[in-house]
């Protein structure tokens, strides 16, 4: 849905409360609140990024009242310059969404995946006949990403937008929550009562905070750096990872024939990388990609950012539930973050469409811990796949060395271990969510 101000959300929240008062599941709303600044839903989404657009589109058609409360305007949050790996089953449930064949022209799918370790001869490469499929995932920049799943929403007329927003307290009581959010031409705030509320506000979550939910995890000695280049040779729509001592190197093919570079090293390193005069980075990173695409022009500024792993003790609090970074973080190295976050929101909108249509509470304890229980044991096998790689590779201690290098001879001679290897980095190892059941 484009941007709204106040009035027109108003306007448009009126709109989807009459479109449902004709549901006999939902109560009648007052008369008195059709004309004041508070509004009745069943769900509230805060943070309209790609994870909280993303359970918004799966619960279009759901009979469900939705709004999504977003801080940033939209042409801000569409404005970020990166790009992400995306997974065979992000993939599928973008499908299921209805916006993939929107966003698949516009993104990488990878013809191969190359694996390598710092000086070793030895290169794993990985090909979709590896698996079984057409291919082995795709790189998409979060603008693409973001406008698709936007674009959907103009359509939904059971989805209320609310951007730019900004919730500035919340109140649990044991039937739902009332959410107070600041509107820029609104002196007083709207008052917003909801069943559920979904914090898909990122890692430093406030709603998280605010429930009390501790958080399990610790920073990494690396930093990582991002940034577009421009290559001399063809990427081919091959993806690289690349190990070094000090931290893994992910190269992703884009779509316009640019790659997207993400780099982790000690949070010295890459201060003094990102400082670093632009012909001397490139040298730099020329260097650890082994010269595979030539020469590399930069066309985008060097983003830093500090690596963490994080898993939230719950995933869920009296009618709170977290999706995405608001309940865990990963290491970069794999490029799994995004995915675990779209997984979250689809397994999320399964659930409750499901007992929505079962004539449950959807916020009820019962409901939300089938979706605790789905989502945070998978997260965690990510979360130790990626620290275990992390850990296993940033380092130039003799016997770990010898270890991963045979661990990366028996890779590539063994298909089995392709094959499963291949099976966990896509996401189809775990639990399917059925996503175009929830959207038909």
């Amino acid at each position: 849905m484009s941007r709204l101000d106040a009035p027109a959300v108003l306007v448009d929240a009126a709109k989807t409360q009459k479109l449902h008062s004709q549901d006999d599941r939902s109560q009648p709303i007052p008369a008195s609140l059709e004309t004041s600044p508070q509004l009745q839903y069943d769900l509230a989404i805060v943070g309209g990024g790609i994870i909280g657009n993303t359970l918004a589109v799966a619960l279009q058609n759901s009979g469900l009242r939705v709004v999504s409360i977003e801080a940033q305007g939209q042409s801000i949050s569409v404005a970020k310059s990166r790009a992400y790996v995306l997974s065979m089953l992000s993939g599928q449930i973008f499908e299921g969404l209805g916006i993939w064949q929107a966003v698949l022209p516009q993104v990488t799918q990878f013809s191969q995946i190359q694996i390598s370790d710092a000086d070793y001869a030895g290169v794993v490469k990985m090909y979709p006949q590896d698996l079984g499929t057409a291919t082995l995932g795709y790189a998409a920049s979060h603008e693409v990403l973001l406008n698709a799943l936007q674009t959907k929403l103009q359509t939904a007329p059971s989805i209320t937008v609310m951007c730019p927003a900004q919730v500035v307290a919340v109140e649990y009581s044991s039937t739902g929550a009332e959410i107070s959010v600041q509107t820029p031409d609104r002196e007083v705030p709207t008052k917003i009562r909801a069943s559920l509320v979904i914090a898909a506000d990122g890692a430093k979550s406030a709603l998280r905070e605010q429930a009390g939910i501790a958080t399990t995890g610790w920073n990494y000695w690396q930093s990582c750096i991002t940034a577009t280049i421009t290559p001399e040779k063809s990427h081919q729509n091959i993806a690289y990872e690349r190990f070094w001592y000090a931290g893994p190197i992910g190269v992703l093919p884009l779509a316009d024939g640019r790659c997207q570079v993400v780099w982790t090293v000690p949070h010295q390193q890459a201060e003094e990388l990102r400082d670093l005069p632009e012909r001397e980075f490139l040298k730099e990173l020329e260097h650890c990609t082994g010269g595979l695409l030539g020469k590399l022009e930069l066309d985008s500024q060097r983003w830093l950012f500090p690596v963490k792993l994080m898993q939230s003790q719950q995933y869920t609090a009296a009618r709170l539930a977290l999706i995405g970074d608001a309940a865990h973080c990963c290491h970069p190295v794999a490029g799994q973050g995004m995915n675990l976050g779209i997984r979250d929101a689809a397994a999320l909108a399964e659930i409750l469409v499901a007992a929505h249509h079962a004539g449950e509470d959807i916020g009820s304890d019962t409901v939300l811990k089938r979706y605790a229980n789905w989502r945070k044991p998978e997260n965690w096998v990510i979360l130790a796949f990626t620290d275990f790689l992390d850990r296993m590779f940033s380092t130039s201690i003799l016997p770990i060395v010898i270890i991963r290098r045979i661990g990366l001879f028996l890779l590539d001679r063994i298909p089995g271990f392709k094959y499963l290897a291949l099976r966990l980095m896509t996401g189809l190892a775990g639990k399917m969510p059925q996503v175009a059941k929830i959207v038909s």
